[in-house]
């Protein structure tokens, strides 16, 4: 997409999270002005999350030590941020050695350490480990880990440092001991790294010329079964792919329900809709939409069912939700209406953050661009497109989805990038969307 087009999207993603909030009364709203956020030291012992490092839910299992001769060294890049003091006793380097995302959030951290306590510096005791000081399976040995503490060593600044980190996007922080504090990361490909919201690549779709496909194989032009915010279903333009990776093997839940009987596989911070309480409802946007990890047995999804020769969506009670990791490719297609039927079971097209509508708000823009750039194509190709006119994919979206390392969509990462200003961490799915550094 030329340099202009994209610097119009921007723009216009911008105006329509930031301008409704200043409009707006009391009561939270998605661009309400925000207060700045009262930070609370961590206390002595205490880690954020609340589970273990090398859980799905922190920074993952340990996939083996790195040493200088492994395949895997590669990974390792060093870090000569002079915002930041090495302590490097073993004066090999080897504390300025981790990996990116490692490396990104301890610059961060840099930042907000200054800013802190002017003159004060981020100090680093303890990075990727060479030498087996650390006890087995420790994150130190992958370059995913560091010990920090302040230049001036005041620990009375420790437990509001260990806070900082926690902010600065640290997957996991423990104020582990009165003389430092213990960062660690997520891997690079590890399959915790990449819990964003998708559908494995055996997923299906129901086409409006009939029959079925695989969610790998949309194309632009495709109509979709889809739904829209009054639960009516109808067919929907898919527009692109907020994420494609063919190769990866990602964590997915599988839910599965009674009557009728129907099997869905998508990842943790995926929404999925869930009836109301009390009467069949419609699945609507808002409330109704939950992250699939807090989908529970017992409460009702919508599934697309034929009653009386009429084709409708239906309530259908959660029989069972299991876990299940290494599913072939992860998807997350992106249509029209912000919805999908996924093996007959309706589905947001969003995930990360809790609140379907606000993030089909935030796609407006986006839709805009590819309606007008639809609308264009006849005219710009001497009645070429297929599809009813759809252009063809661009180099910057479809074009990189087509290729072995998609990626997610860049309109995906600038909003996850604004959420993160904008919105409480407590909104976004503690998985989110790990999004590597170019």
């Amino acid at each position: 997409m030329p340099l202009l087009a994209r610097c119009f999207l921007v723009v216009l993603a911008f105006s329509l999270l930031v301008c409704p909030g200043l409009a707006c009364g009391p009561g939270r709203g998605f661009g309400k002005r925000r207060h700045p956020k009262k930070l609370t030291p961590l206390a002595y012992k205490q880690f954020i999350p609340n589970v273990a490092e090398k859980t799905l839910g922190a920074s993952g299992r340990y996939e083996g030590k790195i040493t200088r001769n492994s395949e895997r060294f590669k990974e390792l890049t060093p870090n000569y941020n002079p915002d930041i003091i090495f302590k490097d006793e073993e004066n090999t380097g080897a504390d300025r050695l981790m990996t990116q995302r490692c490396k990104d959030k301890l610059n961060a951290l840099a930042i907000s350490v200054m800013n802190q306590w002017p003159g004060v510096k981020l100090r680093v005791t303890e990075g990727w480990d060479e030498d087996g000081h650390h006890s087995e399976e420790s994150l130190h040995y992958e370059g995913r880990a560091v010990d920090i503490t302040t230049s001036d060593r005041d620990r009375s600044k420790y437990g509001m440092l260990a806070r900082l980190a926690v902010e600065a996007g640290f997957d996991w922080v423990y104020y582990e001991s009165k003389a430092h504090i213990h960062c660690s990361v997520k891997a690079e490909n590890s399959v915790a790294a990449k819990s964003g919201g998708c559908f494995p690549g055996s997923a299906t779709v129901h086409l409006e010329q009939g029959g079925t496909k695989l969610v790998k194989d949309l194309r632009p032009g495709d109509r979709v079964l889809a739904a829209d915010d009054q639960g009516r279903l109808l067919y929907s333009d898919f527009l692109t792919f907020l994420d494609r990776d063919e190769g990866a093997k990602k964590v997915f839940y599988v839910i599965e329900t009674r009557e009728p009987r129907e099997r869905l596989l998508l990842t943790a911070a995926h929404l999925l809709f869930v009836a109301p309480h009390n009467g069949s409802g419609a699945p609507g946007p808002g409330p109704s939409a939950l992250f699939a990890s807090r989908v529970r047995p017992g409460q009702r999804v919508y599934v697309a069912a034929e009653r009386g020769g009429d084709r409708r969506l239906l309530p259908a009670a959660v029989h069972s939700v299991t876990l299940r990791e290494e599913a072939a490719g992860a998807y997350a297609p992106l249509t029209a209406h912000g919805t999908i039927l996924i093996n007959r079971v309706l589905a947001s097209c969003y995930a990360v953050i809790e609140e379907h509508s606000w993030a089909h708000r935030a796609f407006a823009p986006f839709r805009l661009a590819h309606a007008l750039l639809a609308a264009l194509a006849p005219s710009r190709t001497d009645g070429g497109g297929d599809g009813g006119g759809v252009p063809e994919p661009q180099p910057s979206a479809e074009g990189r989805a087509a290729g072995p390392a998609a990626g997610i969509h860049w309109y995906s990462q600038l909003l996850y990038h604004i959420g993160t200003w904008l919105l409480d961490s407590e909104t976004l799915h503690p998985l989110g969307m790990a999004v590597k550094s170019s």
